[in-house]
């Protein structure tokens, strides 16, 4: 087994926490930007889930598998969504631990 096969576990790891941070803030807050990239999400973590399949199960072609991942991920965290941050610190942000404004949701 190749080191690169722990990259790529790596690599979908990331994908699926984005994605999983991105539909949390979602529900914490209601805005749309936020639960189109939580639906993108699902599609962007399949991606990454086919260049992991591709990685681990076919060994001639890892350097595709990490391409999807590393595709899926790009595409992640390139949507457009609302600003929402505002002087929250390192730790708040990665978690995905907004204030509790609810805009669509009653």
């Amino acid at each position: 087994m190749s080191y690169l096969i722990y990259i790529a576990m790596f690599g979908f790891g990331a994908t699926i926490f984005l994605w999983l941070r991105d539909a949390r803030i979602f529900f914490r807050t209601g805005l749309r930007g936020y639960r189109k990239a939580a639906y993108w999400g699902v599609l962007y973590g399949a991606l990454s889930l086919l260049g992991l399949q591709i990685a681990l199960h076919v060994p001639d072609f890892e350097i595709l598998g990490l391409g999807l991942i590393l595709a899926g991920i790009y595409l992640i965290t390139n949507r457009k969504k609302e600003k929402i941050w505002t002087n929250e610190g390192t730790l708040q942000r990665f978690l995905g631990s907004v204030p509790i404004n609810r805009t669509n949701k009653k």
